[in-house]
C-alpha cells in the first residue's frame, strides 16, 4: 500500500529489506515552517501490529512542541488507549497522515517540550524562525554545486 498509494509528500520504504524496520521521508507541508525541508522518520513495526501502534521517531531534527531532542513524537495516535487513540483500523499510511499533519499543525497543548510550546502561544514569529532555521540547518537536501 505504500508503495501503490504513499500518502502525499511522504516516501517510506524497508530499511535492509526488513519489513518490520522502515524509513519514511515527510517533505515538510507547504506554508509551514517546514517547507521545502526532508524529515526522515524512523517507523518500527512491533510483532503484535495492527494491534499495536508503529513506533516512530524523527531521524532529522526537528523544532517542533510536540518533537524531543532526541526525535520522540507526542502524537495520541501512536499510543494505546486509555492515554492513546491507536485503532486496529489504522495503519502506517494513515500514521504518517496524521504525522504530517502534526507538522503542519502542532498540538502546544500536548507538548514534549514546554517551552517550544509556550513560543508557539505566545511568540509565533519567534517559534516560526527558529523552526524555518533548524529546518535551513538539518533538513534541507544537500545541492550538487
Amino acid at each position: 500500500m505504500l508503495e501503490r498509494d504513499p500518502p502525499h509528500g511522504v516516501i517510506c520504504y524497508p530499511v535492509d529489506n526488513n519489513l518490520t524496520r522502515l524509513c519514511a521521508q515527510i517533505k515538510g507541508p507547504k506554508d509551514s515552517p517546514y517547507e521545502d525541508g526532508m524529515f526522515k522518520v524512523d517507523v518500527q513495526i512491533p510483532a503484535r501490529y495492527p494491534m499495536e501502534p508503529p513506533r516512530m521517531q524523527f531521524i532529522t531534527p526537528i523544532y517542533h512542541p510536540n518533537v524531543d531532542d532526541v526525535g520522540r513524537i507526542c502524537l495520541d495516535i501512536l499510543k494505546m488507549p486509555p492515554n492513546g487513540s491507536w485503532k486496529p483500523s489504522l495503519n502506517i499510511s494513515t500514521t504518517l497522515t496524521s504525522l504530517t499533519v502534526l507538522m503542519d499543525d502542532p498540538n502546544p497543548d500536548d507538548p514534549l517540550l514546554v517551552e517550544i510550546a509556550s513560543e508557539f502561544k505566545e511568540n509565533r514569529s519567534l517559534f516560526l524562525q527558529k523552526a524555518k532555521d533548524a529546518t535551513l540547518k538539518y533538513a534541507m537536501e544537500e545541492k550538487d554545486s
